[in-house]
């Protein structure tokens, strides 16, 4: 068994740490690629991209690692991607943040200009096609043809999972290795068997009841940023972790400075969950926009409508240095990340934290 245990022997990496995958643009090769090379598993989330562009990204990233990385995306939910509203819907919806678009100089977009997600269907085909070493989802479990071809192809499926039905459900399925992402984490929700609200099961409580449920490799995620959290998911039956927020702090993440700089401070010691920025349920640090709006959090449309209205707000904030409309995702441990480190020196530090045992991680003494 390898040192990163179970995981380690799934998937070629020396340390039982995962980088999380950002959506919306903040992953970057960079960091993914320098995860890798530090023996982690990077990664890489490739939700809005187009079929060709997830051919180019695995190009890019097999040019810049020899080592293991995931490709992630989302598991589409049902109706999600025909959410459709007629011009006068869109036009009440535009109007709400007509202020905000003004106050920033930002146009808002033509409701003839918003597209459509690209096809999971072509994503996944493109995905298999370039064949990069692990592919990650969340939000659902990928059809039985993908998973088949997977296996196939000798490309690692790893599944996320916010219960345990959840994480039940992916093993049934045949993925390799579940996250079991806690309510502490940063980002969008996954949930995708029961209302998010139904769904919000702590990091610590969840982890060790789906360590019980299923024989997979087991990754917790969610208020992890030290060597405490790493020991502490371990010792409750993970095989290895997933970190985010505290990667989304270092230099390489594609996260712009007006967001990290919110981490890693006393602002980020509160966090909330919001539909506001995306339509979807994600865990942030309440700025002014979410105090402002917070009485409008169910009357906004569906992802991926309010995403495209929200888009050059947040865009044209961040390039302001404008925190207080800019969609600033982060876990519950968003305080303990680091501020300025490069990612290869934020993971050899975990490293270097990691417990030294003589039963290897993810051995049978812990399942």
């Amino acid at each position: 068994m390898s040192g990163a245990g179970r995981l380690g022997d799934l998937l070629g990496i020396d340390h039982p740490i995962v980088q999380g995958p950002f959506g919306g643009g903040l992953s970057s090769v960079a960091l993914a690629a320098a995860v890798s090379e530090g023996g982690g598993l990077g990664s890489y989330g490739a939700h809005i991209l187009t079929p060709d562009a997830i051919t180019g990204l695995v190009t890019e990233l097999k040019a810049a690692t020899t080592r293991p990385f995931a490709v992630n995306l989302w598991v589409p939910l049902e109706g999600e991607r025909s959410a459709l509203l007629d011009n006068a819907a869109f036009t009440v919806h535009t109007e709400r943040l007509r202020s905000y678009y003004d106050e920033l100089g930002a146009t808002a977009p033509a409701y003839e200009d918003v597209e459509a997600l690209p096809d999971f269907v072509d994503q996944m085909d493109a995905l298999l096609a370039a064949a990069p070493p692990a592919i990650s989802f969340v939000m659902g479990i990928p059809p039985r043809r993908f998973i088949d071809e997977a296996r196939r192809r000798g490309i690692a499926l790893i599944g996320t999972a916010t219960t345990v039905d959840e994480a039940v459900a992916l093993e049934d399925a045949g993925l390799d290795a579940i996250v079991a992402s806690g309510s502490d984490a940063g980002g969008h929700r996954g949930a995708f068997l029961a209302p998010v609200r139904e769904s919000l099961v702590g990091t610590f409580s969840l982890v060790p009841q789906i360590a019980d449920a299923v024989t997979a490799p087991v990754i917790a995620a969610g208020g992890i940023a030290d060597g405490r959290g790493i020991r502490a998911a371990l010792t409750l039956g993970a095989d290895a972790v997933q970190i985010g927020t505290a990667f989304l702090a270092t230099r390489e993440s594609g996260a712009s400075d007006t967001h990290k700089r919110q981490l890693a401070t006393p602002a980020a010691r509160t966090t909330v969950l919001t539909r506001l920025f995306s339509g979807r349920t994600a865990r942030g640090i309440p700025n002014r926009f979410v105090r402002d709006m917070a009485a409008h959090e169910d009357a906004v449309p569906p992802y991926p409508i309010q995403n495209a209205l929200m888009q050059p707000i947040r865009r044209a904030a961040a390039a302001q240095g404008r925190p207080e409309y800019v969609n600033l995702w982060a876990g519950q441990a968003a305080a303990l990340a680091g501020e300025d480190l490069a990612a290869r020196d934020y993971l050899a530090h975990l490293v270097t934290e990691l417990p030294r045992q003589e039963v290897p991680f993810g051995s049978s003494g812990t399942h």
